[in-house]
């Protein structure tokens, strides 16, 4: 069993410390969805929703949220990172976006958090530019996809 470490003696919360740990590569995959109508995927698709280009919107905001994961999220360090890629997938039956993030560092602790923040914010982003359209969009499914380095090694997803 994993011994918790975001716990003070007083049993209160703590940012773990992580000096002592190796510096090595550090990556991770997230990926999520929103749901939408034919009409507001099409509007994306074209181009055509007031607020501008959604998806290139959406993307920056994915990027700055992987650079802000440690301001949002109370635990997490933060993080010199060297990469960020987002991407999407306009998808049918059923109509959605599908939003890809790839978080990489060379450091002492892993960026999982830093990918799911990043399809997170561009689900959000997305949901902002087209709710004059739709207002029953839904965010679904985000999940992390994968990881590597670090002391507890690679993981991979069984989808």
């Amino acid at each position: 069993m994993e011994e918790l470490t975001h716990f003070n003696e007083q049993g209160r919360a703590k940012m773990v410390d992580v000096t002592g740990k190796t510096v090595t590569c550090r990556t991770a995959v997230a990926k999520g969805e929103i749901h939408m109508s034919r009409e507001t995927l099409g509007r994306i698709r074209s181009g055509t929703v007031k607020k501008g280009d959604v998806l290139a919107v959406a993307q920056v905001a994915g990027i700055q949220a992987a650079k802000h994961t440690w301001e949002l999220i109370p635990m997490c360090h933060p993080l010199p990172l060297t990469g960020i890629d987002i991407s999407f997938a306009l998808l049918e039956e059923p109509f959605r976006v599908e939003i890809t993030a790839a978080v990489t560092c060379t450091g002492v602790t892993g960026v999982e958090m830093e990918a799911l923040t990043a399809v997170s914010s561009a689900a959000l982003t997305i949901y902002d530019m087209c709710k004059a359209i739709q207002k029953d969009m839904r965010i679904e499914h985000i999940r992390l996809l994968s990881k590597s380095g670090g002391k507890s090694g690679d993981y991979k997803i069984e989808e």
